[in-house]
């Protein structure tokens, strides 16, 4: 036995005594590399035997990930995948079937039925009372339409029953109601007219009348005035846009003018020579005259001063007092 000891390990025998020499060498030899180990070291290099993190700490780091995930995933949804993906997860999680959120698509509505129930030809102040937001929604649609002319719908001409409403931006860009035909299947743009038309409709139960303004061809007008003829609006002509026939009265008018302006400049002319010569003869004679009391009292004040407030109040001397005063320029 000891013989096959022997040759397993290779000829030696392996006492106490060599064993502990040799787990006294090796402890040296694995401290010694430990320290190159050390010095050998980056910074950023964490160690062999570096701490485990805890389990709940890897779980709670796992969890983190998933939802942002999740998260990120539902934001790449649109409104209704992300409806349908919330009811299946339900019908997952809770049971159920998908026919129990089922829901009848004929009860839905659109903005432009919203519009339709809502929508008023004009608006009015008891309109506006108790708003709600389908009224409101109407309302701001009206508020962006052009109410200069209308569209018509005069496809039941025959009937005596036609259809109006405003023109909306696109329409009024292309010049749709105003440089081509007002009705709605029409596109000609010459010989258009003018109409006035009052407009009476039912709206939301109540019976109103409105006064809405047309441009429409030859053919539409003809549509429009089947059952009786309506007001057709003419531009005022101006004075440059009148005939030869017309100008000659206006020129001879304004020769007679001319010459009464003239004779009454020189008679003008003629008054004012006479009323100067008068003024000159009148104011000679003044000057022979001595001035009285009351006109030196005036003289004194300025034209500034005497439109500044009430006139002055003149004292009425006595005889005695005139005479003596008289007198007195006598024997100086």
């Amino acid at each position: 036995m000891d013989d096959l000891v022997k040759v397993h390990a290779g000829g030696e025998d392996y006492n106490s005594d060599f064993s502990d020499e040799e787990q006294g060498e090796s402890s040296e030899s694995r401290l010694k590399r430990k320290h190159e180990e050390e010095i050998l070291q980056k910074p950023f290099q964490k160690g062999r035997h570096s701490q485990v993190a805890h389990r709940s700490f890897h779980a709670g780091e796992l969890d983190r990930e998933e939802a942002r995930n999740r998260r990120a995933h539902l934001i790449s949804l649109n409104a209704f995948e992300r409806h349908k993906k919330f009811v299946g997860d339900y019908i997952l999680y809770y049971g159920g079937h998908m026919a129990d959120f089922n829901r009848s698509v004929a009860k839905d509505k659109t903005d432009s039925d919203v519009l339709r129930e809502n929508h008023r030809f004009l608006w009015r102040d008891e309109d506006e009372e108790d708003m709600t937001w389908e009224k409101e929604l109407a309302k701001k649609y009206y508020d962006k339409l052009f109410k200069e002319y209308c569209i018509a719908d005069l496809s039941r001409y025959k009937e005596n029953k036609f259809g109006f409403r405003w023109r909306t931006e696109s329409e009024v860009v292309s010049g749709k109601g105003q440089f081509q035909c007002g009705h709605k299947r029409c596109e000609k743009q010459e010989g258009l007219k003018s109409w006035e038309v009052n407009f009476a409709y039912v709206e939301q139960g109540d019976k109103r009348n409105a006064l809405v303004k047309l441009r429409l061809c030859p053919e539409c007008s003809f549509k429009l005035n089947y059952h009786h003829k309506r007001k057709e609006v003419k531009a005022k002509k101006g004075v440059g846009k009148l005939s030869q026939e017309n100008q000659e009265p206006l020129q001879k008018k304004r020769k007679k003018m001319k010459k009464r302006s003239s004779s009454r400049s020189k008679k003008k002319k003629h008054k004012r020579s006479r009323d100067s010569s008068t003024s000159s003869s009148s104011s000679e004679e003044l000057q022979d005259k001595e001035p009285d009391s009351e006109d030196k009292a005036l003289e004194g004040q300025s034209e500034s001063d005497h439109w500044r407030g009430p006139a002055p109040a003149v004292e009425e001397k006595s005889r005695e007092e005139e005479f003596d005063e008289y007198f007195e320029d006598l024997f100086l």
